[in-house]
């Protein structure tokens, strides 16, 4: 559509993300609405995600998630980067079979040889007869599978079922729609559809660049997990928008996407651990400074809950309860000015009251 002849600055980079992400202002829509906007949200653990809609959904309230779980139309699977994530049902169907290679690819990295000792045909048959019977956390269906076989690697098999097998989390009557250690269950007869049988590799990354465009090739495959995604862009370059970043890398965007002023106003947010904002690019400057990555991303495979200030993540935070006390916990990466703390505690303390409802104090402790 274009020639690479426009330079985005990190901070345009970083304001086109924040719109795209709904964390320039709270939108007025359903939660099914904002999760496709987003291109689903990382869900390692139940609670980030109702955190993550809260900062973005205007009125959001826990139950609005829990009740579209329950209704099916929102869905927790392994999916982008073989981790859970919060997807719409239509966009599971939709994309499933086009991560598949991501998980062929974490099976393979995970169990390296001891995958070829399987009969993962037989395995995935087993595994399809057990779950018929009924929704089965992974401990069940391991201790079902290993049934007869004490010597059979059962954490193996385990791992090829989730990787192999297209499943999706049953949520409870827990506060954050799932209890600790969730069932799965089937996805085709979870959801009444057939999951797309064709990969559909152009579509995925015009849902990637609407969700976190202006991007690069290297930036989609972070996001995605997915490899050799350049054939994929330059297939599509004749409708995208093609632009520079200041390192001089080539960009790709929707044309009609939003790309405020890099001067434009970045209310205070606060984001759940393993937040997307935080993860779906490959170069993160625009929006964190190379010297803070250590404190976010921990070598145990953590990624901690951020908060941002004038569009660029500025520190970690934590919520404490002591009885009826409850305390939002700051550690930001430089000191905060009165003003800066003065901008982040309405905020902060809005938070906490939707993290403690029943709680009958709340503070802001800065570290």
């Amino acid at each position: 559509m274009s020639t690479a002849t426009t330079t985005l600055s990190p901070a345009a980079l970083g304001r086109a993300t924040l719109a795209r992400q709904l964390l320039l202002r709270r939108e007025p829509c359903t939660p099914v609405a904002a999760v496709e906007r987003l291109a689903g949200m990382q869900a390692q653990l139940p609670r980030p995600p109702h955190v993550g809609l809260w900062s973005r959904v205007a009125s959001f309230t826990r139950e609005a998630l829990n009740s579209a779980l329950q209704r099916r139309e929102l869905v927790r699977a392994t999916l982008m980067r073989a981790t859970l994530h919060l997807v719409s049902a239509r966009d599971y169907l939709q994309l499933r079979a086009t991560l598949q290679p991501v998980l062929d690819r974490a099976m393979r990295s995970v169990l390296k040889d001891r995958v070829d000792r399987l009969d993962v045909p037989a395995l995935l048959a087993a595994a399809t007869r057990h779950l018929a019977a009924g929704p089965r956390s992974f401990e069940a269906l391991r201790d079902l599978l290993a049934a007869g076989d004490p010597d059979c690697d059962e954490r193996a098999m385990g791992y090829v079922v989730r990787c192999q097998l297209p499943l999706v989390q049953v949520p409870s009557d827990a506060p954050w729609g799932f209890p600790a250690a969730a069932e799965f269950t089937a996805a085709e007869p979870w959801l009444g559809r057939r999951i797309a049988a064709d990969p559909d590799l152009r579509a995925l990354v015009r849902r990637y660049l609407a969700a976190f465009g202006p991007a690069s090739v290297s930036d989609a495959q972070t996001w995605s997990g997915l490899q050799g995604l350049r054939a994929t862009f330059d297939a599509l370059r004749p409708e995208l928008l093609c632009l520079r970043d200041d390192r001089k890398r080539e960009l790709f965007d929707l044309p009609d996407a939003p790309r405020p002023d890099p001067e434009s106003e970045a209310p205070p947010r606060f984001l759940p651990d393993f937040d997307n904002l935080v993860l779906a690019h490959d170069d993160r400057r625009r929006l964190i400074d190379d010297e803070h990555r250590p404190a976010i991303f921990l070598k145990n495979l953590r990624v901690l809950p951020t908060f941002t200030l004038a569009g660029r993540v500025a520190g970690t935070w934590q919520s404490e309860r002591k009885k009826t006390a409850a305390t939002l916990v700051l550690t930001p990466f430089a000191a905060l000015t009165k003003p800066k703390r003065s901008a982040l505690e309405p905020e902060a303390l809005a938070l906490l009251r939707f993290l403690e409802p029943d709680a009958a104090s709340f503070d802001l402790r800065v570290e």
